[in-house]
């Protein structure tokens, strides 16, 4: 059976460069889209003959699913190339994953994530996007441990009513009304508290809930500006969705959006910035005690470190992860956060994950496979294998050029394999 759908998002997560041939790989399995008009890396699916999420491009990546409304606060924020970030409240890492293509490999985004239980998720897909300048953390939101006025710009996306989303999730109105609600209204507060703080002086935050609860929106904007001492930074609407005004007085330039004429998740949207002349950064020692490994430890025929980060190799328990030079710089020795994890460890020598793709150099015909189909990689990931004459242990796979993952290699037969 066919599925049409007109509102169902997602974003390229890819180079600029390798853009053209993700759409091509969705292309040849079926799948059609077109551009959104306020991201470059925003599509709009317009036919879908399968889930998107059993996509080849989903499976490795290359893509990720994400509601059009959702993807509005990393614009608004819109850090720089080389920018550093903090996404206060990150799981399951939809903005989080945005900020780090927006910064680059030569930026960072730290993703903090309260919950243990959501931790998992954020990791694993921070870790299957392919995002090695990224680094997580799981402390209370309200209280995190880093230094004051470090960060120039800060996500704050915090819990909340979830009143946007009740088209997917009709139990919504019901689980959060009345008294219920004024937990999640104290939280947000200590949360918009905490962000000031570590927020530097003319540094900018923006504050987003999937709620149209006026007491989680409007209030919080005027306790922002009344209690704390942000400055309210009007937002220019990005293009391709219909806003509501704001529902109280001094909170002009704040975005609402309408979920029924926007085709999307009712959705609010505030950005602020810290005075100039607010308290200067606080001073402290940055530390790390970790079993730092040289880069020749991943020097391997399919690996090209060259593409790595500016940061350092470590090695954690029997795990592999690179630690951005950023927060090497930038994290007291007591905070404790994870990098990204390159592989396992194994006599020595770091065994990289098969969905390493980031490292993977340019498709030559010693260093991989080349598929012009999409059929042969479906098969390689139910289990079959392929005979091809490949070298060593492990061989890239590609499609056209675009770099998939990392097959090991038995004799003259090739498989996907993640164990």
């Amino acid at each position: 059976m066919t599925v049409t759908t007109s509102s169902r998002s997602f974003r390229l997560v890819c180079t600029p460069e390798e853009r053209p041939l993700v759409e091509e790989l969705l292309r040849a399995q079926g799948y059609d889209f077109e551009p959104e008009p306020f991201s470059e890396w925003s599509r709009k699916i317009t036919h879908e003959p399968k889930p998107l999420g059993s996509s080849l491009a989903a499976f490795f990546g290359l893509i990720y699913i994400q509601d059009r409304s959702s993807m509005l606060p990393p614009v608004v924020l819109h850090p720089e190339a080389g920018d550093a970030v903090l996404d206060m409240c990150a799981s399951p890492g939809s903005k989080t994953g945005f900020l780090a293509q927006l910064v680059g490999s030569s930026g960072f985004v730290l993703g903090n994530e309260p919950s243990r239980n959501r931790l998992a998720t954020l990791r694993q897909n921070l870790f299957t996007m392919n995002l090695l300048h990224t680094a997580t953390c799981s402390y209370p939101g309200e209280s995190l441990p880093l230094p004051s006025g470090g960060w120039k710009k800060i996500q704050l996306d915090p819990p909340c009513s979830g009143w946007g989303t009740v088209e997917r999730n009709p139990n919504v109105l019901k689980l959060w009304q009345g008294d219920k609600v004024k937990p999640l209204i104290g939280i947000q507060r200590k949360l918009l508290q905490e962000a000031f703080r570590l927020l530097a002086p003319g540094g900018k935050v923006v504050f987003s809930t999937c709620t149209t609860n006026v007491q989680e929106n409007e209030e919080q904007v005027r306790f922002a500006t009344n209690e704390i001492g942000f400055k309210l930074q009007p937002i220019t609407a990005p293009e391709g969705f219909t806003f509501e005004a704001p529902y109280l007085d001094g909170c002009e330039g704040t975005l609402r959006v309408d979920p029924e004429k926007s085709g999307a998740q009712g959705f609010y949207i505030a950005a602020f910035t810290k005075p100039e002349d607010a308290e200067a950064p606080e001073e402290f020692e940055p530390g790390l005690k970790a079993d730092i490994m040289p880069r020749r430890a991943l020097s391997m025929p399919g690996v090209d470190t060259s593409l790595l980060p500016e940061g350092e190799l470590a090695h954690v328990r029997e795990n592999a992860l690179f630690l951005p030079q950023y927060a090497l710089d930038n994290f007291p020795e007591t905070f404790r956060w994870r990098g990204f994890p390159i592989g396992k460890m194994a006599r020595g020598e770091v065994r990289p994950s098969p969905r390493l793709r980031a490292l993977m150099p340019e498709y030559e015909e010693d260093n991989g496979i080349n598929l012009e189909e999409t059929e042969p990689i479906e098969r390689l990931l139910t289990g079959q294998s392929m005979q091809v004459k490949a070298k060593g242990k492990e061989c890239g796979l590609y499609f056209k050029g675009l770099r998939l993952g990392r097959l090991k290699v038995k004799g003259n037969r090739v498989l996907w394999s993640e164990k």
